[in-house]
């Protein structure tokens, strides 16, 4: 059975537009690199041919890993409640004193810079079913962390 990745619209729609340019850009211009550097004979000492191999390897590893993530995906459905904290909610809390905001999405959507964290991280495993008022306590690697959940927006 196949992992199911949880992505929201936006989310799918930015993985496949990756997908269109490495598949319809970056491959044909790596591959026109190496063809180049082929022409000037001797491999064993061409950095640009080593090169552009080690980039061809990573853009068909990112193209597997996308087509596999957008064959795999679930639509997170946000149902809009603001009764408790499900994958797509975006929750403000306050912890230790400090008024946060985050949205729970889907690993492959997870910034936590840009407040957007993992249903599958610590923080958001804890929140997932949580509720306006309810207090929640997270052993977070940096150590134990106080989260109220103030609203669910």
């Amino acid at each position: 059975m196949a992992k199911k990745y949880l992505l929201t619209a936006e989310g799918l729609e930015k993985l496949k537009k990756e997908l269109e340019v490495l598949v319809g850009e970056r491959r044909k211009e790596v591959i026109e690199r190496i063809q180049e550097a082929v022409a000037h004979g001797d491999l064993s000492e061409n950095a640009d041919y080593a090169q552009a191999k080690e980039e061809q390897a990573f853009i068909e590893g990112r193209i597997q890993e996308l087509e596999e993530t957008i064959k795999n995906a679930e639509i997170i459905k946000i149902d809009g409640s603001k009764n408790m904290v499900s994958v797509g909610s975006t929750v403000k809390v306050m912890v230790d004193g400090k008024e946060l905001k985050y949205t729970i999405v889907g690993s492959n959507e997870a910034n936590p810079a840009q407040g957007r964290i993992s249903n599958e991280s610590l923080v958001g495993q804890r929140l997932l079913g949580s509720k306006p008022g309810d207090k929640l306590s997270v052993n977070t690697p940096a150590g134990k962390a106080n989260y109220e959940v103030l609203e669910i927006v």
